[in-house]
């Protein structure tokens, strides 16, 4: 079982700034993906799964809120884009990069079947994992936050840069090498 580190905290302390940039001090050694807000003049507008070898989709939109089959708030959610970028980024990580990253285990997240299999196939395997967790209740998440082994860090503004060394070191401490 490889090790694993999740990141929570609130909308907007920075998870996905820190996602990207441990993806790039840690360059081709990292596989898997993470989400970025779509912002229109009125706000956040959806999101965007982007894979670390660069391919993304629009995963959830407020366009989408009445047509979707899935929804999460305002949200309609495309699971098809998880499930055909997302999860076959996570595997390909697992199965071929020395470290998986994922932005992020939340409500969407966790709506697809195939995205929970392959977190739970990666949390067996013998990578190490980083990722952003919602920090709402969630009975998934909430059991896998108490998994063996597993380190939880809450993400605050005012913590910001010592965390983001603090994962540096994690990093370190798990043989692989991290460019700063």
């Amino acid at each position: 079982m490889g090790a694993i580190l999740l990141i929570t905290g609130r909308p907007g302390a920075g998870k996905t700034t820190l996602i990207r940039a441990l993806a790039r001090a840690l360059g081709e050694q990292a596989g898997g993906f993470y989400t970025e807000e779509i912002r229109g003049p009125q706000g956040r507008l959806g999101f965007r799964l982007v894979t670390l070898d660069g391919r993304a989709a629009v995963f959830a939109h407020v366009d989408w809120a009445g047509r979707a089959p899935h929804r999460v708030g305002r949200y309609g959610v495309d699971l098809e884009a998880l499930d055909r970028l997302g999860v076959p980024a996570l595997r390909a990580a697992v199965a071929e990069k020395a470290v998986a990253l994922v932005d992020e285990i939340g409500k969407m997240e966790l709506l697809s079947a195939a995205f929970r299999q392959a977190l739970e196939e990666a949390a067996a395997g013998p990578r190490p994992l980083i990722a952003t967790i919602t920090a709402s209740p969630h009975p998934w998440a909430d059991a896998f936050k108490r998994r063996p082994g597993v380190e939880c860090w809450e993400l605050t503004p005012a913590n910001r840069e010592r965390l983001r060394e603090g994962a540096l070191a994690w990093l370190r401490a798990h043989g692989l090498y991290v460019v700063e």
